[in-house]
């Protein structure tokens, strides 16, 4: 009955720690019995030397941990069936949602036709009349009704905080940071950040990075693929450029993930790892799931707090680093808090989150931004006459911050591509109180609501039967480009939330793509494959995006 037991035991074990079940197991298979030892020590009698090792001896743990072990195993049994029994008692007097938009969401039956879920969502808002939708069993109004967007992000803001909900899932790593907290903090962090972005000299530092790692890395990265004929991954070196342009521009430091042999950065996998646990958190069925797992230190839980702690540790040591060396004249953003933050946490929190938001999003529109151009030829053509007018013929020249103002048809360009690849597919907020949206939908306290700029991009009703073309002249009026309206394109936020590194984004996708368009013809190589995007905080295409490179040849 005990090796019963402790065999089942194990195979519970295995789900929480795959490692220490394999352990385990191994040693359950091997004989145990007393006959068997006693024989054992028959043959060893009267031989020179020591026994011979147990054939498990270097995966055995002791005694100790072993019994440590197992107590564990009993109660993680003992928690997880006291919670399996209390759903039960929920489920009896409170059953599932059986609609059709339920079910399909808890049979995943919708993979059947789509292949991401936002997909599935961008059909069913379309099929809604209101552009609104209700999934019962996660609590979650999904919108994409511009009305809407509006009147949650604007017009009744203080209604929908992002939420304790969504400060659990990402309170690990950004901790206080400004994209995780609501209120006085998210207030004092706006009005600081608003301030130092908004200045000329931040600006021109970080085009200047920017400028600096287009010359020294990405070019010559690019020229050794075009003349070896090699096929490079255009999402892992967008991700590897922006994430050494938003340190440089966040800690003054740069971890040279783009250098020649692209190196393996242990802070970049580290952050990487630490957004794709987080964001995993958010699509577990329960958030009792995770916490549990975080409880005990098990599985992908005890990853994340690896990972997390190589992040806090390099944030920690950069900010002692320059405390003792001084912060006064640097430009950087880490400098340019110090004089208004004293507490080293606080401030790890805020230049932490501004490293999440300044690197993936960047990186994802860019990515996309290169495949539309493959399909889309004489969008490229036409980007590359317009900077011909602007910057002049010579491509090895860089657009100036003034060349960049006067180039609207690559603006209208990009916002194009974010229309139909938006770098944050939704953003979700909850409700302090009952309300009810423009469209008539009743809002119960307590509901997660979430606007979708994916499905909105996608939508005839907003952008009419032409939606799902790439036409950058949507954006361009009397030769000019046109912003459209925040809550019909709500890409960067809008209202009081609107994102403070818009312009700053703009200026580092333009600058990228101009040297890349005009020194090279970059075709991705299967630019007619669906798209499948991996979960994540941002979208990042899964398998990545790869294509080839050739020097442009320009006729004189």
């Amino acid at each position: 009955m005990t090796s019963e037991f402790l065999q089942v035991a194990t195979v519970i074990f295995l789900h929480l720690d795959e490692d220490f079940g394999r352990r385990v197991a191994s040693w359950l298979e091997t004989p145990q019995s007393k006959e068997e030892t006693s024989e054992d020590e028959d043959i060893n009698d009267g031989s020179e030397g020591p026994p011979p090792p147990h054939p498990h001896l270097n995966q055995l743990p002791s005694k100790m941990d072993l019994q440590a072990s197992l107590s564990l195993i009993f109660f993680t049994f003992t928690a997880v069936f006291s919670l399996f029994s209390l759903s039960l008692f929920i489920i009896r007097y409170n059953p599932c949602c059986n609609c059709e938009v339920c079910t399909a969401f808890i049979t995943r039956s919708w993979t059947s036709e789509f292949v991401n879920l936002s997909d599935w969502y961008t059909h069913l808002l379309r099929k809604s009349p209101t552009g609104t939708i209700h999934v019962h069993v996660l609590n979650n109004i999904i919108t994409a009704n511009p009305d809407n967007v509006e009147y949650i992000i604007k017009k009744n803001f203080d209604n929908y905080p992002k939420g304790k909900a969504f400060s659990d899932i990402l309170g690990d790593l950004l901790g206080r940071g400004i994209f995780n907290v609501d209120g006085n903090c998210w207030r004092f962090q706006r009005k600081l950040a608003s301030l130092e972005l908004g200045s000329l000299s931040i600006r021109s530092h970080a085009l200047n990075i920017v400028v600096e790692e287009i010359e020294t890395r990405l070019i010559p990265i690019f020229k050794t693929v075009a003349d070896n004929d090699a096929v490079l991954d255009l999402q892992d070196v967008f991700r590897r450029l922006s994430f050494d342009s938003i340190c440089k521009f966040s800690f003054a430091l740069d971890p040279g993930s783009l250098k020649p042999s692209l190196p393996v950065s242990e802070l970049e996998s580290a952050f990487d790892l630490s957004s794709k646990l987080c964001a995993e958190r958010g699509v577990t069925p329960s958030p009792l799931v995770w916490k549990i797992k975080r409880l005990f230190n098990i599985g992908s839980e005890k990853e994340l707090k690896r990972s997390i702690n190589v992040v806090k540790r390099m944030a920690g040591r950069v900010i002692k680093e320059r405390r003792e060396k001084g912060f006064g004249s640097g430009n950087d953003l880490l400098s340019r808090f110090m004089g208004s933050i004293s507490d080293d946490d606080y401030l790890s929190d805020i230049v932490i989150s501004f490293l999440l938001a300044g690197r993936d999003t960047v990186a994802s529109a860019l990515t996309t931004f290169f495949l539309l151009l493959t399909q889309n030829p004489k969008v490229l053509e036409k980007i590359r006459q317009e900077s011909d007018r602007v910057i002049g013929g010579s491509n090895d020249s860089l657009p100036t911050f003034g060349d960049l103002q006067h180039l609207h048809y690559l603006q209208a360009a990009l916002h194009e591509s974010m229309r139909l690849y938006p770098p944050v597919q939704f953003d979700s907020k909850f409700s302090n109180q009952d309300d009810v949206f423009p469209d008539g939908t009743f809002v119960k306290r307590g509901s997660r609501v979430t606007y979708h700029p994916y499905a909105m991009g996608r939508m005839e009703r907003i952008w009419g039967s032409d939606s799902m073309e790439f036409k950058p002249e949507r954006w361009i009026r009397d030769g000019e480009f046109k912003q459209e309206s925040a809550y019909k394109y709500p890409v960067y936020q809008g209202g009081v939330r609107v994102c403070l590194g818009k312009e700053m984004s703009l200026v580092e996708m333009k600058s990228v793509a101009l040297s890349l368009i005009r020194r090279f013809d970059v075709k991705v190589v299967d630019p007619d494959r669906i798209l499948r995007f991996a979960p994540g905080l941002t979208a990042t295409v899964s398998g990545g995006l790869h294509a080839v490179v050739r020097r442009r040849e320009v006729p004189e």
